[in-house]
């Protein structure tokens, strides 16, 4: 595909542009004996039906979120609030992909495309007001941000990507997306989408290059 070809590119925020809060579900359960991946497990079994899913989507609060994730986990085996987890999923930024953020918009259309919760200080789900300030200066860059709390569907629902396509008045073969998860990307490549999965930045910055035709 040419870059004249690709008119936007969009990106996930947790794991993209922030740091993956896997690694602090890691450290939590390392530091109380969980199984590796434990919380991990209890977010994919029913994943579209599961306390995870249903908060992503707006459809529950932060408490009903908390007991629903105690009774999954606990039905796994070890017993988690869901408040537990909710304190682990803000990470911290990172400086190279928000500078290759304000290059690609200097030549693309930019949006976030995010899976959040309606918990904490804004798209991101910040701790504390400092954080969601930094995080506000991030978010200002996008021309658009999608917000599955928001909007009521969450990736990998096609609906989510349909939703940012339309908004943005392009073709899913237009667009470029960048996640961390590989389950978010195969809607989108099935819909036309170059997909970039992140678990290196800076590889991803690279192949994110080759595509439109700049160095990150």
């Amino acid at each position: 595909m040419h870059p004249h070809d690709i008119k936007a590119v969009l990106w996930d925020f947790g794991g993209v542009i922030m740091t993956s809060p896997f690694d602090a579900f890691r450290r939590y359960e390392d530091e109380r004996g969980l199984p590796r991946d434990f919380l991990r497990r209890v977010n994919s079994t029913n994943p579209h039906g599961n306390a995870w899913a249903r908060f992503e989507r707006g459809e529950v609060d932060a408490a009903a979120f908390g007991d629903l994730f105690l009774a999954e986990s606990t039905a796994l085996g070890h017993a988690v609030h869901g408040s537990a987890v909710l304190a682990l999923i803000s990470g911290e930024v990172r400086p190279r992909m928000v500078a290759a953020l304000k290059a690609v918009k200097t030549r693309y259309r930019i949006a976030c495309l995010t899976n959040n919760m309606p918990h904490g200080h804004g798209p991101a789900m910040t701790g504390s007001p400092e954080r969601a300030k930094q995080v506000a200066d991030v978010i200002a860059l996008f021309e658009l941000v999608v917000e599955s709390s928001k909007a009521g569907v969450r990736k990998p629902e096609p609906a989510f990507y349909e939703r940012a396509c339309s908004l943005l008045g392009i073709r899913p073969t237009e667009a470029v997306f960048l996640d961390d998860l590989g389950i978010n990307l195969k809607p989108a490549a099935a819909m036309g989408m170059q997909t970039i999965k992140v678990t290196d930045p800076d590889q991803a910055l690279r192949d994110l290059g080759a595509i439109i035709g700049m160095e990150l």
